[in-house]
């Protein structure tokens, strides 16, 4: 590997990274390192995880739970996200959680974290972008009195996953471009939104009420219990942060780069969502009102009971184009995944998802695989209410997991774990037992019931996802995952004149 005297990586040492790791390089690397925080802190997206559960939040626990669990699970994810950046550090490839889980613990590890972050990140990419849809149908009742409805929420989805196809096909640079404007357009809109309804003349609620009312819809007792499902909005919301990761490939300088766009993202967007979900609560007029919104969407809401109609549709736009930057970013971080799993032969037609176009080294099929399975998992919602909450809960349960298993995998290799350039060094190891003890806490509080008494609308599918993922996993693993799967060797093959064709 190529240093200069500082230690410092060269040009080119980023490939002999992957050269040593079994890895051929195919991607473009034109991603900067704010390029790569940028990626994730668009994932993240304080606009759009704190804002489409803000109605879950204010049921389940009121202000006080959604602050106060935004300070603990924004706190512990810090926690996590510095493991999980060690390891990165070590395995900087599109692979992310699921490469660095064979190479730390073997196969098999490596097959199930696999599936738990594509199934994760599939249904990030649903959620995201039917959140987003659901945003646009409430800016459409607003502007032209269009009633939304289940059918006008998927005909939006579809529109926005079709957009996020197109993008993403048009290589990294692009992707590199939206995301770099995400980041500005998010610290921009939560500094707009909040100082919106700060300087509007409405009355606005005391201290007190927003940092200790407890509010209880769920038919529960318990309020600590309430508290606890309540920190669903944050835990959602917390998630995407392993796209650093995923476009490692693609970044320069990536053994330092993507940790520390892990890291960066997870704490600029834990300091902007509290702004932003105290600035909501603060300028919350009705409480029962807000809940129960004909607009579907309870922030919009609060912009329309404080700034007037005029005010609510600016904030809807800020709001909405950010969630649109949202789903573009994990699309391609997704993609990358489909990319990294299938040149390791491990989804059913890998021939086809690993091909990369030679006009725009961009893993085109991917992207469209990235595109048309969240419609699929979305597809439900026409008929069923419950299938947004299923969608959430497909990502909560998928991608958490997924983290913590390569920061557990690292600390019982003990000394035999070789750590890359960017590195806790000694709290690693006190870091990582913590982030792993805290991972397997919120997995569980995902999967409890939600409220009470349980019916197929208010049924948690969280613990339905978590038990067949495995168990899909394990059933793969043995049709054709323990025949097919290898995790460098399709990586160092000389692609086919087929696999080197332009386009999808």
């Amino acid at each position: 590997m190529s240093h200069s005297r500082a230690g410092r990586l060269l040009p080119g040492a980023d490939d002999d990274v992957l050269a040593a790791l079994g890895i051929k390089p195919e991607l473009s690397r034109r991603m900067s390192p704010f390029g790569n925080f940028a990626i994730s802190f668009s994932v993240i997206c304080i606009l759009a995880g704190g804002m489409s559960l803000f109605g879950f939040g204010l049921g389940h626990g009121g202000p006080v739970s959604m602050l106060g669990s935004w300070v603990v699970v924004g706190l512990m994810t810090l926690l996590v996200g510095c493991s999980l950046a060690d390891v990165v550090s070590a395995y900087p490839t599109s692979g992310g959680p699921y490469f660095m889980a064979d190479k730390l613990g073997g196969p098999r590890w490596g097959w199930v974290t696999g599936w738990l972050n594509l199934l994760g990140l599939l249904g990030a990419i649903a959620g995201i972008d039917y959140g987003a849809a659901a945003f646009a149908g409430a800016f459409a009742q607003l502007q032209w009195g269009i009633a939304p409805t289940e059918g006008t929420t998927m005909t939006l989805f579809v529109a926005i996953l079709l957009m996020h196809g197109t993008l993403n096909s048009r290589g990294v640079r692009l992707v590199n471009l939206l995301n770099s404007i995400s980041v500005w357009w998010q610290l921009a809109g939560v500094t707009a939104i909040v100082g919106a309804l700060t300087l509007a003349p409405a009355q606005h609620q005391s201290a007190r009420f927003v940092f200790t009312h407890f509010h209880n819809d769920t038919g529960f007792t318990n309020p600590l219990y309430v508290c606890l499902i309540g920190a669903l909005v944050a835990g959602y919301t917390f998630c995407g942060y392993d796209a650093s990761a995923h476009v490692a490939e693609e970044t320069t300088n990536a053994q330092t780069s993507a940790p520390r766009g892990i890291v960066r993202a997870i704490w600029v967007s834990w300091v902007a969502g509290f702004v932003l979900l105290a600035g909501l609560l603060f300028a919350l007029q009705d409480y029962t009102a807000t809940q129960n919104t004909a607009t579907g969407v309870p922030p919009a809401q609060i912009f329309l009971d404080v700034l007037g109609a005029s005010g609510a549709k600016t904030l809807l736009l800020v709001v909405i184009l950010a969630m649109l930057f949202c789903g573009n970013a994990e699309v391609a971080a997704c993609s990358r995944m489909v990319y990294a799993f299938s040149r390791s032969r491990a989804l059913p037609g890998w021939q086809n998802w690993r091909r990369v176009s030679t006009r725009t080294k961009t893993p085109t099929r991917a992207v469209w695989f990235a595109v048309v399975v969240p419609f699929l998992l979305a597809l439900p919602a026409l008929w069923s209410p419950a299938a947004y909450g299923a969608i959430t809960a497909i990502n909560a349960v998928g991608m958490t997991p997924a983290y913590g298993i390569p920061v557990y995998l690292s600390l019982r290799k003990g000394r035999h774990y070789t750590p890359g350039p960017w590195t806790l060094g000694r709290w690693r190891r006190p870091v990582g037992i913590t982030a792993v003890l805290y991972v397997v806490c919120i997995t569980v509080i995902f999967c409890l019931p939600q409220s009470t008494p349980v019916t197929v609308d208010s049924f948690n599918y969280a613990g339905l996802t978590l038990a067949t993922a495995p168990l899909l996993a394990w059933i793969t693993w043995m049709i054709r995952g323990r025949r097919t799967y290898q995790l460098t060797a399709a990586h160092t093959a000389q692609p086919s004149e087929a696999l080197l064709s332009e386009g999808i």
